[in-house]
């Protein structure tokens, strides 16, 4: 599920959920309304896992 991978990735950098909904899809709710049962539409998904791969990327090449 893609909340479950928010969380991991919200713990494991310490970045706020409202700054993640910002940066990933413009929208500071976005982990809120996750928790809350919102489900996104498959090109969001696609869009959050590729934010996740490229920051994550971007930390272990620093």
């Amino acid at each position: 599920m893609l909340i479950r991978t928010i969380e991991k990735f919200l713990r494991q950098t310490g970045m706020p959920a409202t700054k993640f909904g910002r940066l990933a899809t413009h929208d500071p709710r976005f982990v809120l309304d996750l928790r809350n049962g919102r489900e996104p539409r498959s090109n969001t998904e696609r869009r959050v896992e590729s934010f996740i791969a490229d920051y994550l990327g971007e930390q272990n090449v620093r």
